[in-house]
C-alpha cells in the first residue's frame, strides 16, 4: 500500500483457534508436524474441512513416516477447546475421514534435488512480505493488536477467568493514523462464540474488562467505539455454525491487507512448497531492511517458476520511506540473501515440526525462537553495505 498521507483510517481483523478456518489450518499443520518429526524429508500438502460432527483430511503425501491421522484430528480438537458437543464438534466423537495419496511424480522430478541438479520451487507464483516500524515486532500496528485481542479471548477462556466463552471468535480493529504515524483506536469490534447462560450486558462488560482494555489500553480514548455480538447473540459457533477450510485466512495469517498478497495460503504445505518458505524469507528479508534503518516499510516480492531454483523476480518496495536509494537496498537484498528454495530451508531451518503453532495468530510478529524468519541478524551486514 502507499504511504498514508493526513489522517487515514485503516483496519484490520484475526480470528480466534477456535475459528472453523482456523480448526482447518491447525489440523493441517499438526498433520505436517506428525511426519516431519518421522521424516523431515517428507513432501506433505494437506487440506481439511470441517462442519458439524464432520473433520475430513484429503491430500498428497510422500514420506517414510507413517501419521495417524485420526489420533492427531482428534488430539487438536481437544486442545483447541472443542470437547463437548454442544459445541457442535467435539473431539471425542465427531467423525473423521482421510482421503490421503501419494505426491505426483510429475512434480517430484521438478522439485527434488538430484546430482547437478538444485531443488526446484515446488510451484509457480509470487509471495511477499512486509515489515514496517509502528511496533517493535516489526508489524502493522493493526494486525498486531487484532492478535493479541483474539489470543486474549483464548486466555480468558482456558484460564477460566470468563467462564462462558466458547472457542470460535473474531476480533477487528480500526487505527487512526496522521501522516503514516497511528495515533488511537477509531474502533473495536469483538464477536466472542459464549454460552446461553450469559446476557449481552455481562459480555460487553466482561470483553471490555478483561479483553480489550489489558491489549489496546494506551490507544483507547472516549471516542473509541466499541462493539460487541452485535447481532445480539453468538450461542451456535464453530463449525455448527460456519464451514472452515484450509487457507482461508490468508490476510490474518500475514499483514492484516497491510501490504499486497501473492495468494498462497501457508497451512499444510512442507517448505519445499514456495507459498511458504518463499514467504517467510520475504518477511525475513523485509524485517531486517526496516531493522538497519534502510527503510521505514518495506515490502518484498519473490517470484519462481516451478522446478527452476533461482527466482524469475525480486521487488522491493520501500514507499518513499527509504534512507539510502532504492536501487541500491535492491542490489544489497540480491547481494545478502539467497532466495533458492534449497538455501531458504537451510539458513531458516524450515525442516522441523514447528508448524502447528503458527497456525492460528499470526505467521509473523511472534516471539518465538522457532520462527526463524523473524530474526533480524542481518541488520548490521546491511547497514555496513548501505553505509549508514
Amino acid at each position: 500500500m502507499e504511504q498514508m498521507k493526513g489522517r487515514a483510517l485503516f483496519s484490520s481483523e484475526s480470528v480466534t483457534e477456535g475459528h472453523p478456518d482456523k480448526i482447518c489450518d491447525q489440523v493441517s499443520d499438526a498433520i505436517l508436524d506428525d511426519l516431519l518429526r518421522q521424516d523431515p524429508q517428507s513432501r506433505v500438502a494437506v487440506e481439511c474441512l470441517t462442519t458439524t460432527g464432520l473433520v475430513m483430511v484429503a491430500g498428497e503425501v510422500t514420506t517414510n513416516g507413517y501419521c495417524d491421522v485420526q489420533g492427531v484430528v482428534r488430539k487438536t480438537l481437544s486442545d483447541i477447546g472443542y470437547t463437548d458437543p454442544e459445541y457442535g464438534l467435539d473431539s471425542s466423537d465427531c467423525a473423521v475421514l482421510v482421503a490421503i495419496h501419494e505426491q505426483s511424480k510429475n512434480i517430484a522430478v521438478g522439485v527434488d534435488s538430484s546430482g547437478s541438479k538444485e531443488q526446484g520451487a515446488g510451484d509457480q507464483g509470487m509471495m511477499l512480505g512486509f515489515a514496517c516500524d509502528e511496533t517493535p515486532e516489526l508489524m502493522p500496528l493493526p494486525i498486531s493488536l487484532a492478535h493479541k485481542l483474539t489470543q486474549r479471548l483464548a486466555e480468558v477462556r482456558k484460564k477460566g477467568i470468563l467462564t462462558w466463552v466458547r472457542p470460535d471468535g473474531k476480533s477487528q480493529v480500526t487505527v487512526e493514523y496522521q501522516d503514516g504515524v497511528p495515533k488511537r483506536l477509531e474502533a473495536v469490534v469483538i464477536a466472542v462464540h459464549h454460552s446461553p447462560s450469559v446476557d449481552k450486558a455481562r459480555i460487553k462488560k466482561d470483553v471490555w474488562e478483561h479483553v480489550v482494555k489489558p491489549v489496546c489500553g494506551k490507544y483507547l480514548d472516549d471516542k473509541t467505539n466499541f462493539f460487541v455480538n452485535e447481532t445480539g447473540i453468538f450461542v451456535k459457533g464453530g463449525p455448527e455454525a460456519d464451514t472452515g477450510v484450509t487457507g482461508r485466512k490468508i490476510i490474518v495469517d500475514t499483514y492484516g491487507s497491510m501490504g499486497r498478497h501473492g495468494g498462497g495460503a501457508f497451512s499444510g504445505k512442507d517448505p519445499s512448497k514456495v507459498d511458504r518458505s518463499g514467504a517467510y524469507m520475504a518477511r525475513y528479508v523485509a524485517k531486517n531492511i526496516v531493522a538497519a534503518g534502510l527503510a521505514r516499510r518495506c515490502e518484498i516480492q519473490v517470484a519462481y517458476s516451478i522446478g527452476v531454483a533461482a527466482p524469475v523476480s525480486i521487488y522491493v518496495e520501500t514507499f518513499d520511506t527509504e534512507k539510502v536509494p532504492p536501487k541500491k537496498i535492491a542490489e544489497i537484498v540480491q547481494q545478502v540473501f539467497d532466495f533458492r528454495p534449497a538455501k531458504i530451508i537451510e539458513h531458516l531451518k524450515l525442516k522441523r515440526p514447528i508448524y502447528r503453532k503458527t497456525a492460528a495468530y499470526g505467521h509473523f510478529g511472534r516471539e518465538d525462537p522457532d520462527f526463524t524468519w523473524e530474526k533480524t541478524d542481518k541488520k548490521d551486514e546491511l547497514r555496513k553495505l548501505a553505509g549508514i
